[in-house]
């Protein structure tokens, strides 16, 4: 049995499918209704991990977990003590390359190498997966996608390697199987350095259009995120990495290739799985 906080996040749903493909017994945890949107065979559980205790007896059987430290927060402690106590034997983190690579509010990192210390505190093997930027964060701009020709927003520059969900959940189910050396760190990327001006681009490719980013000023940006009723945090998280990654461009590794065996995906591979919610 695997079970998996942030199910219903992007790499989560990925996860799922793969683990179910190869015929294990999944649990995802949910903060709350939406079980009807797993897979089939997916046992739900619903429960709030800030506060874990909960979850003590949706453990019994459990091999493996995978963590989304944004999942489980000022909780994951207390879930790590109950999986020891439960009989689990791995744990599969989800970190950030910021650990190792700053960019952004240093508070932001300091949360993620707090979950690290943890998880490898914790006396379970354990795996952390440091990652690059989610290919998938460009559904952002979907809307405006769907409605122009033109993407706005801060920091065109700010160059990263983007990062196929596909990828990410490929690497941790092979950690969540053990097949992954316990007691690792990998940083995982893209295969290649992009700004946003080119992702825009490659989107526009994907779906025969040409479109182009039009740079604004990152108050402004922020201030079109508050008024959408964001917490101030994803600005604050998404217009301070950009700032540095527009400075110094984020790293890029083969860590995916050499684990994997194969190529990692581009995104213009991400981009043309997903011309869809572009409206392609």
């Amino acid at each position: 049995m695997i079970l998996i906080t942030g199910a219903n996040g992007v790499v989560g749903r990925q996860v799922m499918s793969l683990m179910l493909e190869e015929g294990a017994a999944v649990t995802a945890v949910t903060r709350g209704p939406g079980a009807a949107a797993f897979p089939v065979g997916v046992r739900a559980v619903s429960g709030d991990l800030f506060r874990p205790g909960w979850i003590e007896a949706a453990l019994e059987g459990v091999q493996a977990l995978q963590i989304s430290p944004r999942a489980t927060g000022p909780g994951l402690g207390a879930l790590l003590r109950l999986a020891v106590g439960q009989g689990v034997r791995r744990v599969v983190l989800l970190s950030a390359t910021t650990v190792a690579y700053p960019a952004g509010e240093a508070r932001f990192a300091a949360q993620f190498q707090h979950a690290e210390d943890l998880v490898r505190s914790s006396g379970l093997d354990w795996t952390v997966l440091r990652l690059a930027d989610f290919a998938a964060n460009a559904l952002a701009w979907a809307p405006q996608i769907r409605s122009g020709d033109v993407v706005r927003g801060a920091y065109g520059r700010a160059a990263t390697s983007p990062l196929h969900e596909i990828d990410i959940a490929a690497v941790a189910a092979r950690a969540l199987r053990g097949t992954v050396p316990p007691g690792s760190i990998h940083t995982l990327t893209g295969p290649q350095s992009l700004d946003q001006v080119e992702k825009v681009r490659l989107i526009g490719a994907a779906l025969d259009r040409a479109l182009s980013f039009q740079e604004l000023p990152p108050e402004h940006v922020r201030q079109g995120m508050l008024a959408q009723g964001l917490p101030e945090e994803v600005p604050d998280r998404l217009l301070g990495s950009l700032a540095d990654y527009a400075h110094q461009p984020g790293p890029t590794t083969d860590t995916v290739e050499k684990l994997l065996g194969r190529p990692a995906r581009t995104f213009a591979d991400w981009a043309h799985d997903n011309a869809p919610a572009f409206g392609g």
